[in-house]
């Protein structure tokens, strides 16, 4: 797939995050920077997966109602939409890991498309906690999707990424 067309796809949470033990105000979220790395090093197009319903400033309030969305199954409302979704032959999709999977927001993004016959290549953010159930839950929501290994990196550390980084899109060229 050398003529692959390519979305970075990405939820990623500024302001008030967990880094490191502590409550540090990030001005661009963990999984942002990624995703901005990716399109450094690729070119591709960028698409942000924001909800109309912002969530608190408070970081232990947003883990609460992020909480209550999973339990709830819910679907937050989106801001936007990718109108050529069709397109689109890879997804590099990102999130950080929130009570084990991603933000509900992701689930209402891919739930929006048909994936079939798509690549997805999922990155993840967290603090300790790994990908979670995330990769299986791209699977259940996508099986016909051919889903590649995820990138899971502590948020504390994108900073200091770029290698792996850079490895890990090498490798997944290499198995699209």
């Amino acid at each position: 797939m050398t003529n692959s067309k390519i979305l970075i796809a990405y939820y990623s949470r500024k302001g008030q995050n967990y880094v490191g033990g502590s409550i540090v105000n990030l001005p661009v979220g963990n999984t942002e920077v990624i995703a901005t790395k990716i399109q450094e090093l690729t070119g591709n197009d960028l698409f942000e997966i924001d909800t109309i319903k912002p969530y608190p400033t408070d970081y232990t309030e947003t883990t609460n109602v992020a909480m209550d969305e999973k339990r709830g199954n819910a679907r937050p409302e989106l801001t936007a939409t990718v109108d050529n979704m069709d397109s689109y032959d890879v997804i590099y999709l990102g999130y950080p890991n929130w009570w084990g999977t991603f933000p509900m927001a992701v689930f209402t993004f891919l739930e929006s498309y048909n994936f079939s016959g798509k690549t997805i290549i999922p990155f993840c953010t967290h603090e300790g906690s790994g990908l979670g159930n995330s990769e299986s839950d791209i699977k259940k929501l996508c099986p016909n999707a051919k889903v590649l290994p995820c990138l899971a990196i502590r948020g504390s550390s994108v900073g200091r990424a770029n290698n792996e980084i850079s490895n890990w899109i090498t490798n997944n060229l290499k198995q699209q």
